[in-house]
């Protein structure tokens, strides 16, 4: 990959502020960064430091009140509400800190749901499924539901639907959060392995020491603003 390459996701002087209780609350306060492609990039800051907000900025999942992003050369302001659906359900993935499953669906049901709302056969969506599933080393587990799985497997789960829409960013909002530091480095292990052989660039909201000793750049949010850029 060439170290020229454009970035995926481009932030110019963010602004989020919100009203809450007669008091201004700025939340991302004049943040600008760039995300570069096939890259772990972690997000750091105490809680409240705006790094939440920043990810649902660069997703699309919410407006800026100043600045722009720009994913993939594409201007998330030009987008109504159907295209930027769209880039979600196309280009990005999400994986959370609680592991976001449904309890009654097995682990393959749960992987399906980013594709229920594709043109996909149905044949191709199973053979999608179970691909994302034996690629976190779940395929023998693929009709357990997530009460019979450990919370290393349940994230790998997760990791799978993430995986399974072929996203070109995944985004992972305390993806180690609720594990034990051995599972945990698994999971990052899990993680490495999509950027170098998936090729999918990854942007991590953490406060664990081992991603952010993983991460190729990191970025440190305090008060809303960005203070600090590390790259390895």
């Amino acid at each position: 990959m060439s170290p020229t390459s454009a970035p995926v996701i481009v932030a110019r002087d963010l602004h989020r502020v919100f009203q809450l209780g007669g008091e201004t609350i700025h939340a991302v306060n004049g943040v600008s960064l760039e995300i570069l492609p096939e890259r772990i990039t972690a997000v750091i800051g105490r809680s409240g430091s705006g790094k939440t907000t920043l990810i649902n900025l660069l997703s699309g999942l919410d407006d800026p009140s100043e600045g722009e992003v720009v994913f993939d050369s594409q201007p998330l302001a030009g987008m109504n509400y159907q295209a930027r659906l769209q880039l979600r359900r196309d280009k990005i993935g999400f994986v959370f800190q609680t592991f976001g499953l449904l309890p009654l669906l097995s682990a393959a049901e749960n992987v399906s749901i980013p594709l229920r709302i594709t043109h996909l056969s149905h044949r191709e969506r199973e053979t999608r499924i179970m691909k994302a599933l034996e690629w976190v080393g779940l395929g023998e587990r693929a009709h357990h539901r997530p009460y019979e799985l450990s919370g290393g497997e349940q994230q790998r789960v997760a990791i799978a639907r993430a995986l399974v829409a072929q996203p070109k960013v995944i985004l992972a909002d305390e993806p180690t959060g609720q594990l034990d530091s051995r599972t945990g480095r698994n999971i990052l292990n899990l993680l490495r392995r999509l950027v170098e052989e998936r090729h999918i660039t990854l942007v991590i909201v953490t406060h664990d020491p081992q991603v952010m000793q993983e991460a190729d750049i990191v970025h440190e949010m305090r008060d809303g603003r960005l203070i600090a850029t590390h790259t390895r």
